[in-house]
C-alpha cells in the first residue's frame, strides 16, 4: 500500500511534496529507526520490492510535543526550531478566526487567563488548541466572560491532569476571575 512516506518518495520531481510527520514522539522506536533511512538517503528499502528512492527529496517537517526524547541519530538529521506559544494579541486573533460566533470579551478573557497559566509550574502547559476548546466550552454554556463557576465547570477542556486542575484552582482561578469581574 502506498502510504504518505512512499508517496513522498514517488512524487513529481518538479513539485517536491511537503511531508508532515506530526507528534513523532508518540511513535514507537521501530518507526523512528525506519525514519533514519528515509531522512538519511530519502529512500525506503522494501524487502519484497527493493529500494524506492526519491528523485527529488521531499521537504519533511517533524513535530514533537516532548512527551519523550527522540533518538540522537534522528535529531542529527533535522534542523531544530522551537515554536513559542503566541503572545496575547496573536492568540486572541487566532481565537477570533476559529470561533467567530463567540463573544469578543470571552475570547479575550480566556486568552488572558491561559497566558497567565503558562507561567505556572504545570505538568502540561495548555496550547492554543486547549485555549480554543475552553473558549468553545464556555461559549456553549452561554458565557460572555470567564466567571469562577463556569470556569470551574469547564477547566477540564483546558487542563489535562488532575494535578494541574488542583494547582490552577488553588493558585489562579479565584484571583483571575475576581480581577475579570472587576473589569466588566
Amino acid at each position: 500500500m502506498r502510504r504518505p512516506l512512499l508517496e513522498a518518495l514517488s512524487a513529481d520531481p518538479d513539485h517536491p511534496p511537503v511531508l508532515l510527520i506530526d507528534e513523532l514522539d508518540r511513535a514507537d522506536d521501530e518507526f523512528e529507526a525506519f525514519l533514519l533511512e528515509f531522512l538519511s538517503d530519502f529512500q525506503i528499502t522494501i524487502p519484497e520490492i527493493g529500494v524506492v528512492a526519491a528523485s527529488t527529496p521531499p521537504v519533511v517537517i517533524l513535530t514533537s510535543n516532548r512527551t519523550r526524547e527522540l533518538h540522537e541519530a534522528l535529531k542529527r538529521r533535522c534542523l531544530y526550531h522551537w515554536v513559542e506559544h503566541p503572545d496575547l494579541e496573536r492568540e486572541v486573533a487566532i481565537a477570533r478566526v476559529r470561533l467567530p460566533e463567540a463573544p469578543e470579551g470571552l475570547l479575550r478573557q480566556v486568552c488572558e487567563f491561559v497566558q497567565e497559566l503558562r507561567w505556572l509550574d504545570l505538568y502540561r502547559v495548555p496550547g492554543v488548541g486547549e485555549t480554543l476548546d475552553w473558549a468553545q466550552s464556555l461559549d456553549a454554556l452561554g458565557e460572555s466572560g470567564v466567571s469562577p463557576a463556569a470556569a470551574d465547570l469547564t477547566l477540564g477542556a483546558l487542563l489535562k491532569t488532575r494535578e494541574d486542575l488542583h494547582r490552577v484552582r488553588d493558585q489562579a482561578l479565584g484571583r483571575f476571575a475576581d480581577r475579570g469581574a472587576g473589569q466588566g
